[in-house]
């Protein structure tokens, strides 16, 4: 009997700790899909100065330890940046150590974001690190297929669509007629 209502609590403590996971991971998903991707293209546009797509040619032929080192360099660089912005939050200027911290966190995530595009190739040739990206992605489809599939996630994009459609609408209403 005390047995039974053990493994029963266990059975449930396990299926809330695997859904507060879930969601965990889902909103990491989640910024990924709406933040890593428009971030990476964002930077991919400004890698079109002369310089910059130098540096991007020179990093597209890195062996694959080098480009490892490329790619995890920019979360290095940003770990003072952060800890100064929780240094500032902790002397009283919490509004200017969040804003730091966001904009570090932009910043960052479009830097890893572009770094990763181009260093993929090269880091795909270290076979541990082509089975984790490949478990990654495919838990990452199966995911994405649940919270797709999900209510919330349907009316959500039925809200955005018909946004879109209105924001549409009001620029065409906008516009300018032109003059003949």
């Amino acid at each position: 009997m005390m047995r039974a209502m053990f493994t029963t609590l266990l059975r449930g403590l396990m299926q809330l700790l695997r859904g507060a996971v879930s969601a965990v991971l889902a909103l990491l998903i989640l910024f990924e899909e709406w933040g890593w991707e428009p971030l990476q293209r964002a930077l991919a546009r400004l890698g079109q100065l002369p310089v910059l797509r130098q540096i991007e040619r020179l990093i597209l032929r890195l062996p694959p330890r080098a480009a490892l080192v490329v790619f995890l360099l920019p979360a290095l660089l940003l770990l003072p940046v952060k800890l100064a912005a929780l240094a500032l939050i902790a002397r009283g200027k919490p509004l200017l150590g969040t804003l730091v911290i966001i904009v570090a966190k932009l910043v960052g995530t479009a830097v890893v974001a572009r770094l990763f595009t181009l260093t993929r190739p090269a880091l795909l040739q270290m076979p541990w690190f082509a089975k984790v990206y490949h478990r990654w992605v495919g838990w990452k489809a199966a995911l994405l297929l649940r919270v797709r599939m999900s209510w919330v996630w349907r009316k959500a994009s039925a809200f955005k669509q018909r946004l879109r459609q209105r924001w549409a609408a009001w620029r065409q209403g906008r516009r300018p007629t032109p003059r003949p």
